[in-house]
């Protein structure tokens, strides 16, 4: 499934900064970063569910926001990309974790 992921992070104090940065991690260990806050991630249901609560075990629900945005398996007719930084295929070159 292909699941678009998006955060917004409290970074006024340093536990926020470094959670800022396991967060990103965590996105980056199952997909690729689109833009500063939002990761696509390609993931079977089983690493799904580890990513999900692996995230939500990481922020702080009283500073933090987490969004997950659910595309399917038909998703590359509902992904329209323009401009710089083109996208790598999830399918053709996964990622190796």
């Amino acid at each position: 499934m292909f699941v678009v992921i998006s955060y917004d992070i409290s970074t006024e104090s340093a536990t926020g900064r470094k959670r800022l940065r396991r967060i990103a991690k965590l996105c980056s260990d199952y997909g690729q970063r689109a833009q500063n806050s939002v990761f696509e991630c390609l993931v079977d249901p089983a690493e799904w569910v580890a990513l999900r609560n692996r995230l939500l075990e990481e922020i702080n629900p009283e500073e933090d926001s987490l969004r997950f945005y659910f595309l399917g398996k038909s998703y590359q007719r509902r992904v329209e990309h323009h401009g710089t930084k083109p996208l790598y295929n999830l399918e053709d070159d996964p990622l190796v974790l």
